[in-house]
């Protein structure tokens, strides 16, 4: 690829997964708006963020092999679409009903964007600079949840929820940029087999590895989303913090986790894959007390910032680890699958910390939740292996 080829392959996928996160997290600032027009409890509306994440593996599993078989471009084009009608159909949901079941079918879309868009950023990217676009393509997450709080604070008040989930749909365009500009991935062209049987067969011997992969992905999806999905509801209920001041605090965790995911990912290129994962959850768990236990709105931003440079820093290293942990044949698929497969184990983590909230109280739920998981997840790095520098494409 030339430069700018290997340029518009990051930045389709980049974006792609911006925009899946925005039209994820949108439903995040919405809890109690939602609950009152479909005059539901404000668990219910939790428990369609469950169900979204409880289709991902789906959308994984569809898309990726999709995308072994057929190439990047095309899955990706039609994923990124599908998503995006659906989001937009969530801003007519006349009830909690259809609320959900949309919420179900948008899982699938979100579920298959991350490994199709992953393998084509990792592919395209020149092996010494795997690391840094590896959190570059990791901070979109990050972005779009930014994006989202940007939403809540200044659409949700001047024109309604509905707008949240309508803006939604404009990522459809992306599938144009994508189609223009996006060329095929060199290395699916030199690793592909001729029949959807032949790549789940050559994935057979892999059983073990991705078991681990699968393990690995369950406790970073606990340690994301269970530092991120309620920790808005948490500042608001807890603290009296105001809506608007909390879309602020969002703003400024999601420029941290930005920082970090770029940051840790170009020290993984010096200090190999697993320390800087390993460096990452150490700066997250030494800033537990402030996070959940700060006593000024300072010092819980303060706290929020860091955890999330922490949480970002270690996701920006997933996706150049997991692609070059995975086969050639199933780059697409086995990345995507194992990241989307621990978010099904993972799904019910939102509504465990509520749940434990009422027991232990909403500061306790969350940090012994995540001081466990970040101790658990550290020895099961260290336990795996890496191949950092993995060549792709055959010279």
């Amino acid at each position: 690829m030339s430069r700018s080829e290997r340029f518009h392959a990051v930045t389709a996928s980049y974006l792609g997964w911006t925009l899946d996160a925005f039209d994820f997290f949108v439903v995040i600032f919405l809890f109690d708006h939602l609950a009152s027009q479909f005059n539901v409890s404000k668990a219910a509306i939790v428990a369609t963020t469950t169900a979204t994440l409880l289709m991902r593996p789906v959308g994984a599993v569809i898309f990726g092999l999709l995308s072994d078989r057929y190439g990047r471009r095309v899955p990706l084009m039609v994923d990124v679409i599908f998503f995006s009608a659906v989001e937009l159909l969530c801003g007519f949901a006349p009830n909690y009903a259809t609320f959900l079941v949309l919420r179900i079918l948008y899982g699938i879309g979100m579920g298959g964007e991350w490994g199709v868009g992953a393998s084509l950023a990792m592919e395209s990217a020149p092996s010494r600079w795997r690391g840094v676009l590896s959190g570059f393509l990791q901070s979109g997450y990050s972005m779009g949840y930014l994006l989202a709080a940007v939403a809540a604070r200044f659409v949700l008040p001047a024109l309604g929820w509905r707008w949240m989930f309508w803006i939604g749909g404009i990522p459809a365009l992306l599938a144009l940029y994508i189609r223009t500009k996006v060329p095929e991935s060199e290395a699916w062209h030199q690793h592909k087999l001729p029949t959807v049987g032949a790549i789940l067969k050559s994935t057979a011997h892999y059983w073990k590895n991705f078991l681990f992969l699968i393990v690995l992905m369950t406790l970073m999806m606990f340690l994301s989303h269970g530092t991120q999905d309620l920790y808005p509801d948490f500042l608001k209920t807890v603290h009296r913090i105001a809506p608007a001041h909390v879309s602020y605090i969002a703003i400024l965790y999601n420029i941290g986790a930005i920082i970090g995911a770029i940051i840790f990912g170009q020290l993984s290129e010096v200090t190999g894959r697993r320390k800087a994962m390993v460096a990452a959850l150490a700066l997250s768990l030494m800033v537990i007390p402030i996070w959940a236990f700060g006593w000024t709105p300072l010092v819980l931003t303060i706290g929020a910032f860091l955890m999330q440079v922490g949480v970002q820093g270690a996701w920006g290293i997933i996706p150049a680890h997991l692609t070059e942990l995975s086969p050639d044949a199933a780059r697409g698929l086995i990345p995507g699958l194992a990241y989307q497969l621990g978010i099904l184990f993972a799904s019910p983590v939102n509504s465990i910390e509520y749940a434990l909230r009422a027991h232990y109280g909403y500061q306790w739920a969350l940090a012994g939740f995540e001081i466990a998981n970040i101790l658990l997840l550290t020895t099961v790095i260290l336990l795996g292996g890496e191949h950092k520098g993995k060549e792709f494409v055959a010279r």
